[in-house]
């Protein structure tokens, strides 16, 4: 087995890991974020329009225009920012991508850049292909809360941009705009960027979400990155795309030309359809997740697990530790095993592994029936210690 060394201690994801082990063992998969229930049908037919009509050749390397403005549309609707469609707006293949053109196309091999542990796992690995040195702040349990003088503390001289994500994966937080204006302030005193990862955007529960780009002065340094896949459920579809000013989207854009190039054109035309949406979508959206995040909550205070509160996002965090178990790994595994449901161990979203070594992280975004037979699983087979 050959890899290079930059990637050595990334091996599978675990993501993989726990949905290879739920397919084996028959388990309900309340692990890895995917819905297990279609996306609507207007924009499938869309796209199923889009092909007969013949749009199946290459895109525009930075997005066919009509979703390129569809996005602007959308981020002036909601951030109140405007910006331009052609300039400041690049479509990418997912934001997984936009994730790792913003990095590998404005990051340099030494540049420092601070995250907030638990993050998403690509995070790192891309920062480790771009040869940048991690730096990560921890979110603790229960709320989650920015602890900003340890954020102060972590700037220095080196770094070269702060990522966040809000709503936040794995977590369920969201940032308040008192820690995005202190995260702002950071960024402008020291010259920092800061790469946003909004992909949860719209599944905001108990407040609004808040865009760090619509924060004063931070526009001009940050790139906003979000998909069409959660808002959706066409997770599978992986249309995403960056947000800059064009000084940045020339870097972003210089390392998506020779990532993808461009991305999937029939598809592109849906997520404009998509995109404009009536803001009866939406609505209609967070009350179907609010139901099925009630059913889940519900049922792991039910079984016994220490539940954390879960601002936005399609997540619940939980503390197995009543169980008797020495780490997330031996829990999860268990679960699987004999109980036959996943959850993800979260450890492998640190830095240092041992700060999530009690917690597990559960999807919601599952039809009603399967959250409940995943419950009554749990009520049923799983025991405290």
């Amino acid at each position: 087995m050959q890899v290079a060394k930059r990637l050595e201690k990334f091996k599978t994801t675990i993501f993989t890991q726990m949905s290879m082990l739920a397919i084996k063992h028959g388990a309900i998969n309340l692990g890895q974020g995917f819905p297990n229930f279609d996306g609507p049908d207007f924009v499938k037919e869309a796209a199923i329009q889009a092909i007969n009509a013949g749009k199946n050749q290459y895109a525009r390397g930075f997005g066919v225009p009509e979703l390129n403005s569809a996005i602007a549309e959308r981020f002036l609707k909601d951030s109140g920012l405007q910006v331009d469609p052609d300039k400041e707006v690049t479509v990418t293949s997912g934001c997984t991508e936009a994730i790792a053109a913003t990095i590998l196309g404005l990051i340099n091999p030494g540049d420092e850049v601070i995250l907030f542990a638990p993050f998403y796992d690509s995070y790192e690995a891309t920062l480790s292909m771009a040869g940048a040195n991690v730096k990560a702040i921890t979110l603790r349990a229960p709320d989650f809360a920015v602890p900003l003088e340890e954020l102060k503390a972590a700037v220095s001289k080196n770094t070269k941009a702060i990522m966040i994500n809000t709503p936040h994966n794995p977590t369920g937080k969201m940032f308040t705009r008192g820690e995005l204006e202190f995260i702002a302030t950071l960024c402008k005193e020291n010259d920092v960027l800061l790469f946003s990862d909004e992909v949860y955007d719209k599944l905001a529960f108990e407040a609004d979400h808040i865009s760090m780009a619509s924060i004063p002065g931070m526009y001009e340094r940050t790139v906003t990155m979000n998909s069409l896949g959660k808002t959706f459920s066409l997770t599978g579809w992986k249309i995403g795309w960056a947000i800059a000013p064009p000084h940045l989207t020339w870097g972003l854009r210089q390392a998506h030309s020779f990532l993808t190039f461009a991305t999937c054109t029939p598809m592109q035309a849906a997520a404009a359809a998509a995109l404009r949406a009536p803001d009866s979508y939406y609505e209609e959206l967070r009350r179907d997740y609010s139901t099925k995040k009630a059913i889940l909550l519900e049922g792991l205070e039910a079984v016994g697990f220490i539940v954390y509160p879960s601002s936005g996002t399609y997540f619940i965090m939980v503390d197995h530790t009543p169980f008797g178990f020495d780490n997330d790994i031996e829990f999860c595994e268990y679960l699987i095993r004999e109980v036959g449901v996943v959850g993800i161990p979260p450890s492998v979203f640190y830095l240092n592994p041992e700060e999530g070594k009690n917690l597990v992280r559960f999807t919601f975004c599952k039809d009603e029936d399967t959250l409940r037979g995943a419950v009554e699983r749990m009520k049923t087979k799983l025991r405290k210690k």
